[in-house]
């Protein structure tokens, strides 16, 4: 992805936040030279990879395959091992119309996938098998706002605006913008986008990006480019 096309995204994705009267926090509008100005007082931020997120999943195809993401906070390795201090992880997201996170499993994580705003949010989903592959004939169990759901390998899941699904690990699981764009929240245990992905097909997390100008805002995959330590 060109940066160019990067803070093009991140631009409207903020307006689009902004419309469902949702507000990001303030470190989300540092520039780059302002992050590293405060590099010595934002460890959380850095250490928990929180704030501006944009995945193609290394296809160059982001409007078919793609996924808008802010972490607003977030717990680290560290916190889920010695289960203290920031045991959980909150993300906002963006589904566009038709566009793909493709399938992927969680090892660690559980999680509430909610819709916020706007269309209706589909979720295909599978159980894992013994080997954690999927398992395209057993039942899918899952809770829905509390309510236990029960439904056929492979159906999808359709939610209106305020209704959620919780996710546990092994929960094979992709989603996209039924009808227009989308408007998620993610309330879950720590994130952990470097290693807790498992995707069905060999594809990347993270976008490779063509630095054709400068970044209006980093991405946290920038963080170890701007903060060597952090790699």
């Amino acid at each position: 992805m060109k940066r160019s096309e990067v803070n093009q995204i991140l631009q409207k994705a903020d307006g689009f936040i902004r419309s469902f009267g949702f507000r990001l926090p303030p470190f989300a509008y540092w520039s780059p030279e302002t992050m590293q100005a405060q590099h010595g007082k934002i460890g959380r931020i850095m250490d928990a990879r929180m704030g501006w997120d944009i995945t193609d999943y290394g296809q160059g195809d982001f409007d078919n395959l793609g996924l808008f993401l802010f972490t607003l906070r977030n717990g680290t390795a560290d916190d889920l091992k010695n289960n203290t201090g920031f045991c959980y992880a909150e993300k906002i997201m963006i589904s566009r119309q038709d566009q793909i996170s493709p399938m992927h499993r969680h090892v660690f994580k559980t999680e509430d996938i909610i819709n916020r705003g706007g269309a209706k949010l589909a979720i295909q989903m599978y159980e894992s098998g013994q080997d954690g592959n999927i398992d395209r004939k057993a039942d899918v169990f899952v809770n829905t706002d509390g309510v236990q759901r029960q439904q056929k390998a492979g159906d999808v899941l359709t939610l209106e605006p305020g209704e959620s699904v919780t996710l546990n690990p092994g929960n094979w699981h992709k989603f996209w913008g039924d009808g227009g764009d989308v408007l998620i929240g993610e309330v879950s245990a720590v994130n952990d986008d470097l290693s807790d992905n498992i995707f069905e097909d060999p594809i990347g997390r993270f976008a490779d990006i063509v630095e054709d100008t400068a970044a209006k805002h980093l991405l946290v995959s920038d963080y170890g480019s701007y903060f060597p330590k952090n790699k």
